[in-house]
């Protein structure tokens, strides 16, 4: 069993953590998954022109889990172009074409920019 006493109040923290709570994380989600699509975009390969203009975004909350994820729509026989560019695929006559990691240095910086985000607002609440 473990058990703990105090003396004194618990004021400073409830006060925090009522801060903490209203401070709108959905929202600067919303901000960086925006900044995600048009950098995604401007990072997708021109010769793609529909992959480069079918990204989108969805923020959302289900309890205290906050969840950001990009998707791109654009598919090549059931299969997404985007990963096709991204990793490589095979072609019909048995070459293959190598792919180019474009994604990653596209969203490295929105994903370093929320979370200095989210903990500044956090913390200065």
């Amino acid at each position: 069993m473990i058990s703990f006493t105090s003396s004194g109040s618990f004021k400073k923290m409830e006060s925090f953590l009522g801060r903490s709570s209203k401070v709108d994380i959905l929202g600067i989600m919303n901000s960086c998954g925006q900044r995600g699509v048009i950098a995604l975009s401007s990072a997708t390969p021109v010769d793609s022109g529909k992959a480069k203009s079918s990204w989108s975004y969805k923020a959302t909350r289900r309890g205290s889990v906050y969840s950001l994820a990009w998707y791109n729509s654009d598919t090549e026989n059931g299969f997404p172009v985007v990963i096709m560019l991204q990793y490589g695929y095979g072609t019909g006559t048995g070459g293959f074409v190598e792919g180019r990691d474009y994604i990653n240095p596209a969203i490295r910086p929105i994903f370093d920019d929320l979370s200095h985000k989210i903990w500044k607002a956090v913390t200065s609440s």
